[in-house]
Parts: structure tokens; C-alpha cells; sequence
């Protein structure tokens, strides 16, 4: 009788490690919900401090904090408040806020690692968006991960892909931000 069990059990074990290595649902990759959203990021350049929404707070030695350093900004470190709107314009009403931070971590080219959070209270939605990720800069579309939430985001997890929209110079930039989310609670 012993033994009987013993090969139940081993069939058993060996049904349920084959039956998980090929999962039956390939629409498990659908998105569960889509979010478009934009951010306008305004960098202080000691002149704009009524508008600035970003400013530099470390810099390579012998940098300030006003300019980005040469070398494709290396070194730099950016925080940021921005304003989070619906569509491309500036002066559209926000329905959040983008606050984190970005550093320019790339000697050779330009790119940058992104931490931060979009913060929405609208009439839509509510709770936060937790995106952590390389951003290299020069590729049109930049995929970065959705790590998180609370809120209607409770325990969201997912994709972001992001396109910088429009530059200014090196003032002003918006971030198209596509929000995938793939895991929705």
C-alpha cells in the first residue's frame, strides 16, 4: 500500500510541474487597464524659479546646480514635482502630480535612471502610480516598470512606455507616459 501511494504521490508532483510549465492562457498578457497620461518637467536654471517644477540637487564636482553638467549631464541629480494632464498642454488642468527623481548616470550617451511617483486626485482616478527604470534618452519609445500603487492602483503592476513628446532646450521637456497594467487588483 505504501508503495501505491508513493507512486501516486510522485505522479502527482510530476502532473503539476509539467502542467505549470505550459500555461494554458496566452491572453494572460492582455492589459487589464490603459492609462495616456503626460508630464511637463520644468528644470530651474536660476532664472525661472516662479515656474521651475524640477531642479538639480547634486552635480559633479566643480558643477552648479543650475546647469546641467557637460558630458551628457553625468553626475546629475534632478528631483521633481511636475504637473501630470490628460493631454500634451501645459496649461491643461492637472489631475495630478509626477514627483521622484531622475539621475544621469551614462558617461558616453544620454540616459538616465527614473524613480518616481505619479500622485492623480481627479474625478477619475485616485491613488498613486510607483515607476522605477533606465530611461535612454535618444530611443523614441522607452519602456519603464510599474512596480506599484495604491489607490484605484491598489497592487498594479505593469509597463509604462514613455516618448519624450516635446523639449525645450534644456528647460522644459513632456513625457508622454502609456500605462499598461498588467496585474490589476
Amino acid at each position: 500500500m505504501e508503495a501505491r501511494s508513493s507512486s501516486v504521490l510522485i505522479f502527482f508532483f510530476m502532473f503539476l510541474a509539467i502542467s505549470s510549465a505550459f500555461p494554458k492562457h496566452k491572453d494572460k498578457y492582455k492589459p487589464c487597464k490603459h492609462l495616456v497620461l503626460f508630464f511637463h518637467d520644468i528644470i530651474y536654471n536660476g532664472k525661472n524659479a516662479a515656474n521651475a517644477t524640477s531642479a538639480i540637487v547634486a552635480a559633479p564636482q566643480g558643477s552648479n546646480l543650475t546647469i546641467l553638467a557637460p558630458n551628457f549631464h553625468f553626475g546629475n541629480i534632478a528631483v521633481f514635482d511636475d504637473p501630470i494632464t490628460l493631454d500634451n498642454n501645459l496649461h491643461s488642468k492637472p489631475v495630478g502630480r509626477a514627483q521622484g527623481m531622475y539621475m544621469y548616470d551614462t558617461k558616453n550617451t544620454f540616459t538616465a535612471w527614473l524613480g518616481f511617483s505619479f500622485y492623480l486626485n481627479s474625478t477619475d482616478y485616485q491613488g498613486t502610480i510607483n515607476f522605477i527604470g533606465a530611461d535612454p534618452i535618444l530611443i523614441k519609445y522607452r519602456e519603464i516598470s510599474v512596480v506599484g500603487g495604491t489607490g484605484d492602483f491598489f497592487m498594479h503592476r505593469g509597463v509604462a512606455t514613455i516618448d519624450t513628446d516635446s523639449y525645450e532646450g534644456e528647460v522644459y521637456f513632456r513625457l508622454k507616459v502609456d500605462i499598461k497594467f498588467y496585474e490589476c487588483w
